[in-house]
């Protein structure tokens, strides 16, 4: 009799355990089938965008001479919006603009991230609320090409097409890059790209480049990178903040 109910209750148990299996196929189907959709959708987006004028300028922090230059093409093309994600100290940039003649209006800075992937979690969600379409990514040859991964990853995620502007620097690098941050920032962008479509990290230290108190600074006191070729104008002494790594 104990026989019969073990043997009774082994083909329960082998029922239960086809009837989950054949669950979690379909599942697993039906994700595959949302993200071959959603590959194709936003294959298509990228395809679209790629053909289309650039609409935003995106920096990431790590040397002055990005901003130098960015100030350079907002001279050329004052229509098109920019995004500095923590890049040097806010009169600094200020200062740069305002030596190149460049408008300032459309400059917006981002003072939240820490590291690479933290210029695309939070600058991605600024460059979505704009609408942007297509973006000039303008770094270091020394941050490729592992900043250009990433923001293919992350902003193709979201339907950006990514343009990348390398700006070449002076003198030695003050980063350098290792296969294995390569590795783990490519690994935790591929997550982020699928995580992101459902959450929008915000930043909460975001300036437009018009509402930077300069009087405010130069009572405090500020220090500019050298090759920003700023003189006394930029502050007490040299040196510099920046992310870029």
């Amino acid at each position: 009799m104990r026989h019969k109910f073990t043997h009774n209750s082994s083909i329960s148990d082998k029922r239960k355990l086809n009837k989950t299996l054949q669950l979690l196929q379909k599942i697993l189907r039906g994700l595959c089938l949302v993200l071959g959709c959603w590959l194709i959708f936003t294959t298509i987006t990228l395809v679209s965008a790629s053909s289309k004028p650039v609409d935003a300028l995106f920096v990431l922090g790590g040397s002055i001479r990005r901003e130098i230059y960015v100030a350079q093409q907002a001279k050329q093309n004052p229509q098109i919006p920019i995004l500095i994600s923590r890049g040097s100290l806010e009169p600094c940039i200020r200062l740069i603009f305002q030596r190149e003649s460049a408008d300032l209006q459309n400059v917006w800075l981002e003072n939240c991230a820490n590291s690479t992937f933290d210029n695309f979690y939070y600058g991605i969600p600024i460059l979505k609320r704009w609408g942007v379409h297509k973006v000039k990514l303008i770094s270091s040859p020394s941050h490729f090409p592992r900043a250009k991964w990433m923001a293919q990853i992350l902003l193709g995620a979201q339907g950006i097409w990514v343009e990348p502007e390398v700006v070449k620097e002076k003198g030695r690098p003050a980063n350098r890059e290792y296969w294995w941050k390569t590795a783990f920032d490519i690994t935790r962008s591929l997550l982020w790209a699928v995580v992101s479509q459902f959450i929008q990290p915000q930043c909460s230290h975001i300036t437009q480049l018009t509402d930077v108190d300069m009087q405010r600074w130069e009572r405090q006191g500020f220090v500019c990178e050298r090759q920003g070729g700023l003189g006394s104008k930029g502050g007490r002494g040299q040196g510099g903040r920046g992310v870029g790594k």
